[in-house]
């Protein structure tokens, strides 16, 4: 088990936890994913049509939640600035 620390932070007092089913530790650090706004992510978001909108769904995807993608996020978010 992860311990709460600034890579990782898991709230089981929250009404949605857990968000996802199937992860052992469930990482709460990124609830809002740092990446819905990129076109191309490393998780694995499917896409709807709304009002003649394309709009990015990912409720299906873990790769924020997951302990170990971390550092991988952090990597994708230093190229972006």
């Amino acid at each position: 088990m992860v311990e709460n620390s600034y890579r990782f932070f898991e709230n089981k007092d929250c009404k949605y936890y857990p968000c996802h089913q199937g992860i052992q530790e469930m990482n709460c650090l990124f609830c809002y994913c740092p990446m819905y706004h990129m076109e191309h992510c490393p998780g694995n978001p499917t896409y709807s049509e709304y009002h003649g909108k394309t709009i990015k769904v990912c409720t299906a995807c873990t790769f924020p939640h997951q302990a170990d993608h971390y550092d991988r996020i952090m990597e994708i978010l230093r190229e972006e600035v």
